[in-house]
């Protein structure tokens, strides 16, 4: 148990404290979403592509308008639309989800909602494709 102050009171700051930190230590250090302790963990360019490897999750780009894509894309669902796109998703909350777009903006957005919407094992590329294009790695443009 936290305890907050001299007098060794456990409180709500303490309580909430507990629980953020709950969330930074199941998203690897990295928040981009929370909600109901579960968190949408980012994900650099070099973790993506090592992951891609073994690819385990469901990839999805969610930027608008179509800008490229990376290898191995599963689906493009526009971030603004994610939540009525449930049926493009997998249906296993806890499926592994990664989401992507040019920047890093509309996909932070995107796993905010997912978060929201009970998956529990999302993702977040951070800088998007454009830290993904500095880091070495290709766009694919179909």
């Amino acid at each position: 148990m936290k305890h907050d102050g001299a007098n060794g009171q456990f409180t709500r700051r303490s309580a909430l404290m507990s629980g953020f930190a709950g969330a930074v230590f199941l998203a690897g250090g990295h928040v981009t979403a929370q909600a109901q302790d579960v968190a949408a963990a980012e994900l650099t360019a070099s973790q993506l592509e090592a992951k891609l490897a073994q690819k385990d999750f469901f990839l999805v780009n969610v930027h608008i308008p179509y800008e490229g894509e990376i290898e191995k894309t599963d689906a493009f669902i526009p971030y603004d639309t994610i939540s009525d796109s449930l049926d493009k998703l997998p249906q296993d909350k806890t499926a592994k989800i990664v989401v992507y777009c040019r920047g890093g903006g509309m996909s932070a957005t995107a796993a905010k909602d997912l978060v929201r919407l009970g998956f529990t094992q999302v993702s977040d590329l951070m800088g998007g494709m454009n830290d993904w294009e500095k880091s070495g790695y290709k766009i694919i443009e179909k």
